[in-house]
């Protein structure tokens, strides 16, 4: 299979000039052994916890298994030894020497006990993410940043077509999947590829024997794509109770399959929905759960529009790990009614909102949100971007952009 360059790459590696230890996670089958193995060069060793004699080796005496290890030392799929933190606090705190460990996981390791308070403070992590639009088109990436520059860069007219935009979402950013041509070879890959994260990652985490329902639950937050995430329907729908809804749930994000979105609570003086916004973190297994084809996705409003808005947002929250600014994501919902579909803001206090819109006609109307988002943030404004499928960027008054979706990855 050919490898794509990644982003990440370059981050992870100016990390590993003055930090111990780099932590890599995402899904699993985004691509973090490639990745991490192009880090190994001829001087780190690389050993996977997914080889069976390697792992018992690191599960039955840590200190050994490292010392025979020797650093540096590319470590794949470090959750599967929990007693791996401490051993390693424990070298690093002898020689604390940059770029000593690097170590990979699917299931997100500051959340798993002993990593974070073992390794706190003597760590970086990265999350990598399934590959996005730039990575599959060969170039980085930088609509996060130039949309809070003084100046939006110059965008000439697309010739990617509404239907073309579709299809990129449709696909999603697997390595493994989103080059395959055939729709039926992609949804054999998902099929398998939820069943082997549920009977194997899931189980690892929770030790729970009965996951019957995770798949079910999976299917429903997929219809549920971009709503604020309401437990108690979610719980009715599924008959199950809340504290097992809230443990499936922990578990699905920390396996990288779905990621919640914070809701943005600025001043703005009004009262704002505080619940997360749910999203699933690739739209390509977002549409074969929901058995979403090209044709449905073009003609069903309602489907095509949260398919293109959890695309949107997964793009930004990968392109976020490799922007200049960092902001954070989040999104806006007021109980009156007000929306912002996301919501960047950087450190310093300053906020771009997005919108997105699947059709490719403009109106004023389209703007009111951003407008009203723009008059109660006041100064802290940046800019406000309605992306669309159409073709042309247009001005819709001072600090407002209708801009064609293909921008995020051609900015």
């Amino acid at each position: 299979m050919t490898i794509v360059p990644r982003h990440l790459l370059g981050e992870i590696r100016r990390a590993l000039a003055d930090t111990p230890v780099v932590v890599v996670t995402g899904p699993r089958q985004a691509g973090k052994s490639t990745l991490v193995q192009q880090l190994a060069g001829r001087t780190a060793r690389y050993v996977t916890l997914d080889d069976g004699a390697t792992r018992s080796a690191a599960v039955a005496d840590p200190e050994a298994f490292l010392t025979d290890l020797g650093t540096p030392a590319i470590i794949d799929e470090a959750q599967r030894a929990p007693g791996l933190p401490l051993a390693i606090k424990a070298l690093v705190d002898r020689r604390r020497s940059p770029g000593s460990f690097v170590l990979t996981g699917s299931a997100d390791l500051w959340t798993l006990p002993g990593f974070a308070t073992a390794l706190a403070g003597r760590m970086e992590i990265f999350t990598l993410w399934p590959l996005s639009q730039g990575e599959l088109e060969g170039h980085r990436e930088r609509f996060v940043d130039a949309v809070f520059a003084h100046r939006l860069p110059s965008l000439g007219t697309g010739d990617e077509l509404r239907r073309a935009v579709f299809d990129r979402a449709l696909r999603g950013g697997y390595p493994e999947v989103a080059l395959r041509r055939r729709t039926a070879r992609r949804g054999a890959w998902f099929r398998s590829y939820v069943a082997s994260v549920v009977d194997r990652e899931v189980r690892d985490l929770s030790r729970i024997e009965d996951l019957d329902e995770l798949p079910r639950l999976l299917a429903l937050l997929a219809a549920r794509a971009t709503d604020v995430l309401n437990m108690s329907e979610v719980g009715r729908a599924l008959e199950m109770n809340k504290m097992t809804l809230f443990r499936y749930l922990a578990l699905l994000e920390r396996v990288f399959l779905i990621q919640r979105v914070r809701a943005w609570a600025g001043d703005i003086g009004r009262r704002v929905i505080q619940h997360p916004k749910l999203l699933l973190t690739d739209t390509g297994l977002l549409a074969h759960l929901q058995e979403l084809d090209l044709d449905r996705a073009l003609r069903d409003g309602r489907l095509g529009g949260a398919l293109l808005e959890n695309f949107v947002l997964e793009e930004i929250a990968k392109q976020v790990g490799w922007s200049r600014v960092k902001p954070s994501l989040h999104y806006l919902r007021t109980y009156d009614g007000a929306e912002i579909d996301a919501v960047l803001e950087r450190r310093n206090g300053d906020v771009v909102g997005i919108e997105v819109k699947s059709g490719h006609a403009l109106n004023e109307g389209d703007f009111a949100a951003l407008r009203s988002f723009a008059s109660r943030v006041g100064e802290r404004f940046r800019r406000g971007i309605l992306l669309y499928t159409g073709r042309e960027p247009v001005a819709f008054g001072r600090r407002l952009n209708a801009v064609p979706l293909h921008a995020l990855w051609t900015f």
